[in-house]
């Protein structure tokens, strides 16, 4: 088995789940879920320092996922990281069920902060990770957003304060699949050139493919050892990654799939485990 078959095994199986509980929710966000589920895979099977016994262990890790409405991606990865019983997944978005559209920090163990209006999750990572410098933890913050959440002006002021206090214990990163709910980025806000935008406000920046394992972890090493100044990772991921007719399509990103295209994209990602 190869340095990054569990982690291969793993996120497919992640993606499996976006699958399964989207369609049985009749709604969600598969398209964004599916695009993250690699660097999710990384941040909960090999790289944060956390305990699913006790959740709030102190001097965790924290990740924040400011594009709330991937929730998909992390409810599979707290689930399948032992979190809480993976026979929870298809409750998506069902009356009664603690995992709604958008994540719950009082209802779901393991989610750091409520999220979903893009923009709050990252300024709060941010006051998150200067709170931690005051307190001198140890813990390391990690948020991801979407590319299409750069069109917030929230994330840029969020950007330079985090400059402004050398918060060099937290890492961005942008899942940067290039397509938001109303087409390509460029053609309803051009956020480009990202690289040099968050270079402009002060940070570190690590561009890498969203979908390479060895370039995700050795990205994240990076921005460990770097001081004095925040990390932004830009991974260039493919919207729907995983399932070929949703990938680069900007219709799901908020589409369920029907009962046959699930049984389609199961087949593609190695059928039920």
């Amino acid at each position: 088995m190869s340095q990054y078959q569990e982690l291969k095994n793993m996120a497919k199986q992640i993606r499996r789940d976006i699958i399964e509980m989207v369609n049985a929710a009749g709604s969600g966000h598969p398209g964004g879920s599916l695009s993250a589920a690699d660097i999710l895979t990384t941040l909960y099977f090999e790289k944060m320092k956390i305990d699913p016994k006790n959740p709030k262990m102190e001097d965790r890790d924290k990740f924040i996922l400011s594009k709330g409405h991937a929730a998909p991606v992390v409810y599979a990865a707290l689930a399948r990281r032992g979190y809480f019983s993976p026979e929870e997944l298809p409750k998506l978005r069902k009356m009664g069920s603690m995992l709604q559209g958008h994540p719950d920090m009082k209802g779901i163990p393991g989610v750091e902060m409520s999220t979903g209006s893009l923009g709050q999750g990252f300024s709060t990572s941010i006051g998150m990770a200067l709170a931690s410098k005051l307190d001198k933890k140890d813990g390391r913050i990690y948020v991801l957003l979407g590319d299409g959440e750069m069109n917030e002006g929230l994330v840029w002021e969020a950007a330079m304060s985090a400059a402004h206090y050398k918060l060099d214990n937290i890492t961005a990163i942008l899942d940067f699949n290039g397509l938001q709910i109303d087409g390509k980025n460029e053609d309803v806000m051009n956020p480009n050139p990202l690289d040099k935008k968050w270079e402009g406000f002060g940070w570190k920046v690590i561009t890498i493919d969203g979908h390479s394992f060895e370039e995700i972890i050795d990205a994240f090493n990076q921005a460990e050892s770097t001081k004095g100044q925040p990390t932004m990772i830009i991974a260039k991921t493919i919207k729907g990654k995983g399932v070929s007719f949703m990938e680069n399509e900007a219709s799901w990103h908020g589409t369920a799939p029907n009962d046959e295209d699930k049984e389609r994209a199961l087949k593609e990602l190695g059928g039920v485990r």
